[in-house]
């Protein structure tokens, strides 16, 4: 079987509330999600989630390959671009591309991914999260009941802005779910919002009020000894990694000891994920991906030595997707639909006329002028 050709399709996910964090929030709650259809001649068709707008450069690498040949064909899509660069938009194309090819390996092999991987079990363990920054209280409490009506032991909350509100979601989070647990773990994210100064006031605060069990990107990610002397300083663990894209760019953090729990995102493909789990095993370190429409990478999770639990942060899933998973007994549970699990329904997407939002200047992805915190100068988004 060769790969021939490929098509792309874009539908939305409705969350059904506002989505964001720190940098932005989406009112609407309505965000796109490109799909990566790739076609062979044996009549199988290898599906990828997430953007993937440069995959015309990156295509050539794996035209008329044998998609089994899934791990050398990322090599080989990484030497396509070496010259050019491979990050940003290019790695996305990578990745879509990588997610379609091991899609298309575990349908060759007639089982779920899962099992194509070496995993033993289906059940993944999760933590319940939502990109609940734009929530008022009201509807912040519910969301997370839900979760903890799902069994969930574990919650991350976003924030960054006003300390006294973090702290007292933390709190209410902490009350939500010891009705399942004694000792809640609780998780804050602030997407890079705070300068050292500040990560460490911010945190001796909460940590005087609570168990924190991780602060998500404290700081700009490339700030590897920034991290290290946060870490020092707090009880709680550091977790980053999601934005970084090619196993070369963790080597910092591991060397100056500054990542506790590495993170990947799942848009960056399964053999990304693979690789930095096994480069975070070499450290002694567990990893976690963060969570994306239809849980792709749980797949991996499933079966990495190191997989500490994967983000959660749906009840459900994109329009035209059916997706061969539940979410239950605070985890997911992989089912045996063979590779991803996931069927596109094409006139589904082509009937739904919702446009999505994640492109919009307010989207969470685009950081604001200045933080609204209260030390030091403005954070810009641009490279030191």
């Amino acid at each position: 079987m060769k790969i021939t050709g490929y098509r792309s399709l874009t539908t939305v996910h409705d969350w059904k509330r506002p989505v964001g964090d720190v940098n932005g929030v989406i009112a609407s709650g309505i965000t796109e999600v490109p799909i990566l259809l790739l076609e062979t001649d044996g009549g199988l068709t290898g599906v990828g989630l997430g953007q993937h707008v440069d995959i015309a450069r990156v295509f050539p690498a794996v035209e008329n390959e044998d998609p089994r040949a899934v791990s050398a064909l990322y090599d080989r899509m990484l030497a396509q671009v070496f010259k050019s660069g491979h990050s940003g938009a290019t790695y996305g194309a990578i990745a879509a591309i990588d997610m379609a090819l091991w899609d298309l390996k575990a349908k060759m092999a007639n089982e779920p991914l899962w099992r194509t991987l070496g995993a033993r079990d289906r059940f993944v363990p999760g933590y319940a999260s939502g990109l609940c920054y734009g929530l008022d209280d009201e509807a912040f409490e519910a969301h997370y009941a839900r979760w903890a009506g799902l069994g969930f032991t574990s919650a991350k909350i976003k924030g960054g802005h006003d300390l006294d509100r973090d702290l007292q979601r933390l709190l209410k989070v902490r009350d939500i779910f010891r009705a399942n647990t004694a000792r809640p773990a609780l998780m804050l994210d602030v997407n890079e919002c705070w300068n050292r100064k500040q990560a460490v006031r911010h945190l001796s605060e909460i940590e005087a009020h609570l168990d924190l069990t991780w602060i998500e990107e404290p700081l700009r990610r490339w700030d590897a000894e920034g991290h290290a002397v946060v870490g020092r300083a707090i009880r709680a663990a550091v977790a980053t990694g999601e934005n970084l894209t090619g196993l070369d760019q963790f080597g910092p953090l591991f060397e100056a000891k500054a990542v506790d729990v590495v993170q990947t995102g799942s848009v960056w493909g399964i053999t990304h994920f693979n690789r930095v789990a096994i480069a975070a095993h070499a450290h002694n370190l567990p990893i976690s991906p963060v969570g994306y429409n239809a849980n792709p990478v749980a797949h991996a999770a499933a079966a990495a030595p190191n997989s500490l639990g994967v983000e959660v942060q749906d009840f459900h899933f994109p329009i035209g997707l059916k997706v061969d998973q539940q979410i239950a007994d605070g985890g997911i549970i992989l089912g045996d639909a063979p590779g991803l699990g996931i069927e596109v329904d094409e006139a589904a997407i082509a009937a739904n006329r919702l446009n999505g939002a994640w492109e919009v200047i307010e989207g969470p992805h685009v950081r604001p002028e200045r933080a609204g915190l209260d030390l030091g100068p403005p954070v810009r988004a641009s490279h030191p």
